[in-house]
């Protein structure tokens, strides 16, 4: 089991899907997040919450809509984080559970990689059998997250307000990747860390 750990636009899902391609199986702590909010439960509690300023125009949840709810450093926006998190995190911990003890099941999966932004935070690095953090310049991660999801600078800085600093999150790290490495020197490094674990694989990509 490895923990993937790194700021919003490190790459971490890129790193993630090399893994993937070696054979290992990804469990996508946002895929599970955006699943648990479109249930019909939580569409409704949050409209309940916050009106239907939260949904788009096809009534599904425009998460950029909440983020404005919850990231920030008001008390309001605490209050708002920390009751999201008492509604999504459970439904996530269930699906990562299931999702954890299937691979673990499976003799074709050679690792499970854990994408998961509040890794440390939520504790969830103790069922790791290491870390791997991914090591990206502040421009180019802003670069990323403007281009991908919309965010600005000031956008960029809440998000990373409400995770642990960087500098703990190096330090806990048991291997250290350049984000912004080559492809073919990536998939190396990936190669390498499986090794270490004592895991092989002769998948080529």
């Amino acid at each position: 089991m490895l923990g993937l750990l790194g700021p919003p636009g490190a790459g971490k899902s890129y790193v993630a899907r090399v893994f993937g391609g070696l054979g290992a199986a990804v469990i996508d702590a946002d895929a599970l997040a955006r699943a648990a909010l479109d249930t019909p439960e939580a569409v409704r509690t949050l409209v309940g919450w916050w009106g239907r300023g939260v949904l788009g125009p096809d009534d599904a949840v425009d998460r950029a809509a909440v983020g404005r709810q919850v990231f920030g450093e008001s008390a309001d926006q605490r209050t708002a984080r920390a009751r999201l998190e008492e509604l999504i995190h459970p439904r996530v911990h269930a699906a990562r559970a299931a999702a954890r003890a299937a691979h673990l099941c499976d003799p074709k999966v050679v690792a499970v990689i854990e994408d998961c932004p509040l890794l440390l935070e939520r504790g969830l690095e103790e069922g790791c059998d290491a870390l791997v953090f991914i090591d990206t310049p502040r421009a180019v991660r802003l670069e990323r997250v403007t281009r991908d999801r919309g965010w600005d600078a000031a956008e960029l800085a809440r998000r990373e307000k409400s995770q642990l600093p960087l500098d703990i999150k190096r330090r806990r790290a048991d291997y250290v990747m350049d984000g912004v490495a080559e492809a073919s020197a990536m998939s190396t490094v990936c190669r390498a860390i499986l090794s270490s674990l004592g895991t092989s694989t002769d998948v080529v990509i």
